[in-house]
């Protein structure tokens, strides 16, 4: 085995570490757990997973609304920007954890070091904001229409940090080359239907 099969499982290493330090918190379910590559279809079918997943459990439907929305942005974020490992693969995890009050979300995906310092400078510009700020910023983008070379106008981070209602944690683990890994959290509060 060569140096592909080590970097696909140090990936996979950082997401199950993420994994059982989230499952291991007392009195959580992981309602859902997914390392990998990510289709569009994937993406929809997870979302709608999860949708179903609060459903079942009577949580109210301007929640459920949020947390489709961060799911979406989460998601496509990492098919849209994240970085491909060595043999091309664009690898990455979504987990959503369930601690009886609030969801806690974890994304996660391989990204160029060049764009560690811009990711954590933009989160951490978010988590200074309160929510009526966020929201005022996220105006401020929208109308603006300044799109990166992928498409995005920056959107992503500020609607998550936006339907959570939640600062967003983020880390980096060292990979490979000049690579890292990327992950980034948030809880979304919840009460269920009376």
């Amino acid at each position: 085995m060569g140096k592909k099969t080590e970097i696909k499982s140090d990936l996979e290493g950082i997401y199950r570490d993420l994994h059982n330090e989230m499952a291991e918190e007392k009195g959580s379910v992981v309602v859902l757990s997914h390392f990998g590559e990510f289709s569009q279809d994937l993406v929809n079918s997870l979302s709608e997973g999860v949708e179903q997943i609060m459903r079942t459990n009577d949580v109210k439907k301007p929640v459920i609304k949020r947390m489709f929305s961060i799911m979406i942005e989460g998601l496509q974020n990492i098919r849209i920007h994240g970085a491909k490992d060595t043999e091309g693969k664009q690898l990455g995890h979504v987990i959503v954890l369930d601690r009886k009050e609030n969801y806690s979300i974890s994304f996660g995906n391989l990204i160029d070091n060049k764009k560690k310092n811009f990711i954590a400078q933009h989160l951490q510009k978010l988590n200074e904001m309160d929510p009526v700020e966020v929201k005022q910023y996220y105006m401020e983008v929208l109308g603006n229409g300044l799109l990166s070379e992928k498409g995005g106008a920056g959107l992503g981070f500020i609607t998550m940090c936006l339907k959570s209602k939640s600062k967003l944690r983020h880390q980096f683990f060292e990979c490979f080359d000049h690579y890292s890994y990327f992950e980034v959290s948030m809880d979304l509060a919840y009460t269920k239907k009376r």
